[in-house]
């Protein structure tokens, strides 16, 4: 009896220590509930999607609250507010805050595409589209200020235009109503993210005619921040944030159209497949998305000259000062 009570007792023993053993190497439990305020809703950010839809997130004890801010300008208020943690949107929005001298600005912490993700839309198809086309005519561009409109002037200056002179960029309008402005007949042309490019190239209500992002080159266009409060207090989840946008960037950079397409198709749940895959597949073709979060010095530095020339910064921030590549830099070694 003794020898089988030592023989129970040992594989009750073994039982716990291989459940101690298997506990260490399971899922981290869901403890961190973060609030995230994106610029807007687009497949031009699906590697955050994927991330989420692929339990990216759930994997690194992270519950994401997503809400649509509709602006950066409107982000940055959220995330100033503390009304939301953390703020997705150009990263000019925390050179701004940085250079308003504030003493919790904002920092960078992941960048997440490194592209303009907007097309110029017209109203006939032209598949030899020339820059030189919308002299004379009425572009609807975006908030002034903001990285599409900045970055859409940097495109129309290389090409030998003059935004002030020789063509008319109308900012009047919100940048969630252009879409709906342009096919009720305001203006001539009009930059848009996808799905809403290609949707209304779909409807015929207007006509891809060239990428913003092809024509401007590599420049970091959006990228999560937060408070630096909010960082230095909560720097375990902000890195378990950063791995977790790290690894969509990777399953992204990996991965087809379509595989891409199916990934991120529950947070466009309106949105054709065949439209979903054509859009991935745009957006893989001109590199939009950047392969890991590390915000690196010369494009920073590319992106404060493009608002140099739009006459929207009179003062360089420093680059050790708005990014904060800490924790991007622990994820990837």
């Amino acid at each position: 009896m003794r020898k089988y009570r030592k023989l129970l007792c040992g594989i009750l023993t073994l039982v716990l220590i291989i459940s101690l053993f298997a506990g260490c190497g399971s899922k981290p439990k869901e403890n961190y509930k973060v609030t995230v305020c994106e610029v807007t809703h687009s497949i031009f950010y699906a590697p955050q999607y994927v991330a989420m839809n692929l339990g990216f997130f759930e994997d690194e004890g992270i519950q994401v609250e997503l809400s649509n801010g509709q602006g950066a300008d409107k982000v940055m208020a959220a995330v100033l507010s503390d009304n939301v943690d953390i703020g997705f949107a150009g990263p000019e929005a925390s050179i701004y805050v940085y250079n308003e001298g504030k003493e919790d600005h904002t920092q960078v912490f992941a960048q997440l595409t490194q592209r303009d993700g907007s097309f110029l839309v017209g109203r006939e198809k032209d598949d030899n589209f020339d820059w030189n086309k919308i002299r004379g005519k009425v572009v609807l561009p975006g908030r002034k200020g903001g990285v599409p409109y900045m970055t859409l002037e940097y495109v129309i200056r290389k090409n030998g235009i003059d935004p002030a002179k020789d063509t008319t960029l109308d900012n009047s309008i919100q940048f969630a109503l252009m879409a709906g402005a342009f096919t009720s007949g305001t203006g001539d042309y009009v930059t848009l993210f996808e799905p809403t490019a290609s949707m209304l190239e779909a409807e015929g209500k207007g006509y891809i005619v060239s990428s913003i992002g092809a024509e401007s080159g590599e420049i970091p266009y959006t990228a999560y921040f937060a408070k630096q409060s909010f960082i230095k207090g909560n720097e375990d989840m902000v890195k378990r944030f950063v791995s977790a946008i790290y690894k969509g960037q990777q399953w992204v950079d990996s991965h087809t159209a379509e595989e891409i397409a199916e990934a991120v198709a529950p947070s466009f749940p309106d949105t054709d497949m065949k439209l979903l895959t054509t859009v991935v597949q745009r957006y893989k073709d001109i590199g939009v998305w950047a392969t890991d979060p590390i915000l690196k010095e010369e494009p920073y530095n590319l992106l404060q000259e493009v608002m140099t020339q739009a006459g929207e910064l009179k003062e360089k921030a420093p680059y050790e000062e708005v990014v904060n590549n800490t924790y991007a830099e622990e994820v990837i070694k």
